[in-house]
C-alpha cells in the first residue's frame, strides 16, 4: 500500500498533467512493488519557491542525506 507524497517547485500543473504524472507514478509502484491501482495513493504537492529550502530542503532533504536513495546534486547551505 504505497504512498508517494511528491513535492515540487510550483509548476502549476493542469488536471491532465497531474493525471498523468499520477498514472505514471502508478505504472512505477505496479512494476516494482506488485500494488495495485486501488493500493496506491498519490499527493502532488506544490511548494513555492521561497519556501522550499524552510519546507522541505533543511527538515525533509538535509535532514535524512544518509537515508536517501538518490541524493540532489545541490546544496542549500
Amino acid at each position: 500500500m504505497p504512498h508517494v507524497d511528491l513535492k515540487f517547485i510550483t509548476r502549476n500543473l493542469t488536471e491532465e498533467q497531474q493525471n498523468a504524472i499520477s498514472e505514471d507514478i502508478v505504472g512505477v509502484l505496479k512494476k516494482h512493488f506488485g500494488s495495485t491501482d486501488d493500493s496506491v495513493s498519490i499527493r502532488l504537492n506544490e511548494i513555492p519557491k521561497d519556501d522550499w529550502k524552510g519546507e522541505v530542503y533543511d527538515p525533509i532533504i538535509k535532514a535524512n542525506l544518509d537515508k536517501l536513495v538518490k541524493k540532489p546534486g545541490y546544496s542549500m547551505d
